[in-house]
């Protein structure tokens, strides 16, 4: 039986920034954003430091309160998917460590997150208690 994906956690890591939004796929519409490029977010960063892993788990913990707020960070049966193998393939080897940054900051925010794999097209469930 295959889980509905309604939410959905899309990552874009340029050289510079690193952005990450939570997607509702049945409006088409983007349900809580957080990026290095805001300015709440650049200044609690190192100086010129808006693309490491540290910047990651910022986003990560940033994107956290409006899931809150909205009550979107216990959705009720599913939680928000996430693949990481196709975003760590998406962006690269390398940036793996701030993908799983962004993860973990939303896990230790209490965020239920829904980890997919397609290799068995298999979920596995995420959460804090």
């Amino acid at each position: 039986m295959a889980l509905l994906k309604r939410y959905v956690l899309r990552l874009f890591i340029s050289l510079k920034y690193i952005t990450a939004n939570v997607v509702d796929r049945n409006n088409g519409r983007i349900v809580a954003t957080s990026s290095t490029v805001e300015h709440s977010v650049k200044q609690s960063l190192e100086r010129g430091r808006t693309c490491n892993a540290k910047a990651a788990a910022i986003v990560g913990e940033v994107l956290a309160m409006p899931l809150k707020v909205e009550g979107l960070d216990q959705v009720q049966v599913n939680g928000i998917h996430v693949n990481v193998n196709k975003e760590v393939e998406k962006k690269g080897f390398k940036n793996r460590t701030k993908v799983w940054a962004i993860v973990n900051g939303l896990k230790s925010n209490g965020v239920k997150l829904i980890l997919d794999d397609n290799e068995n097209d298999s979920s596995r469930l995420i959460s804090v208690n």
